[in-house]
């Protein structure tokens, strides 16, 4: 069983760990959840039924102990990542602040919107774009059917334009 669960967590480490990075933009946050998500990963395993793969059950315990963490410790953190930062460097090579303030506060925006959808938008979204699910991941993961999926991802689109459009940002 041991092997099992090194196995799993060789397999899955990277991508929980750049879904959470995404969700939290915050390196020793990430490694004190991502590690978090595969102790309670470990103790669930007897829940997962084989209905989804595995990375759409460990995602959904994932986005599971990042807003737990959120609730506990009440910490918005929206932002734009070090590794991000390459695109905010002008045509010769040089930093540009004005550009990286827009980007950083657009981001932020966003972000903001996101945490304001209802939830089964907002779950869609963090399975869609920051977990890079499938429709069918996504769907296996919030329990509807993969088009239930894709028009909640539509709408949640839709939602997050019109808001944009309203604050001025498109």
């Amino acid at each position: 069983m041991k092997n099992e669960y090194e196995l799993m967590y060789k397999k899955y480490y990277n991508r929980v760990y750049l879904f959470i990075y995404k969700l939290c933009s915050d390196k020793e946050l990430t490694e004190d959840l991502t590690q978090e998500t595969f102790y309670q990963t470990f103790k669930s395993l007897h829940r997962f039924k084989g209905d989804s793969d595995m990375f759409t059950f460990i995602a959904a315990i994932a986005k599971h102990t990042y807003f737990k963490y959120l609730k506990k410790n009440r910490r918005i953190n929206c932002g734009v990542s070090l590794f991000d930062v390459s695109d905010f460097l002008t045509d010769t090579g040089e930093y540009n602040p004005e550009y990286i303030y827009e980007q950083t506060a657009e981001c932020s925006y966003i972000r903001e919107l996101i945490d304001k959808l209802p939830e089964k938008y907002k779950d869609i979204i963090l399975y869609r774009i920051y977990a890079d699910m499938t429709f069918a991941q996504a769907a296996a993961a919030m329990n509807i059917t993969e088009n239930s999926a894709k028009v909640l991802f539509f709408r949640a689109k839709k939602k997050l334009l019109e808001e944009l459009k309203n604050g001025d940002y498109l």
